[in-house]
């Protein structure tokens, strides 16, 4: 159970003790996604033959679970999460879409900043973190 009366942490932006998880653990919700994303396609094309099929249900799932629970499954499995840069609360629906088309398109990830933020998290002003133990 947590403390109410415990302060809130501090937003990434201006945490100077801001660590971000590793990026074996980013790759990892990565690729749990990225087979759920697989297994999901196939009901409704053949993840194969058709390559757009598992790309759109990415795109989704990152609208989706990043929008309202700042984490996707693999993300959960993983402990860590995808919070507004400035104030460290949900990143919406919308802003949620965005970072997911960019991912989608794979080199905005390859460029990062030193606190690990890719292209496509400054351009959606998001950051991964840790997510706090339950």
């Amino acid at each position: 159970m947590t403390n109410p009366n415990a302060p809130a942490p501090a937003p990434p932006a201006t945490d100077p003790d801001f660590t971000p998880p590793s990026l074996g653990r980013r790759f990892g919700a990565l690729v749990i996604d990225w087979v759920l994303c697989l297994l999901a396609s196939r009901f409704f094309a053949d993840p194969v033959r058709d390559g757009w099929a598992p790309v759109l249900v990415l795109v989704l799932e990152y609208g989706f679970f990043l929008g309202l629970f700042a984490q996707t499954p693999g993300m959960y499995i993983t402990r860590i999460r995808c919070v507004a840069w400035s104030d460290g609360g949900r990143i919406g629906l919308v802003r949620a879409l965005f970072r997911g088309l960019l991912l989608a398109l794979v080199v905005p990830a390859l460029i990062m900043d030193e606190h690990r933020r890719g292209l496509h998290d400054r351009l959606t002003n998001s950051v991964i973190t840790p997510a706090p133990r339950p």
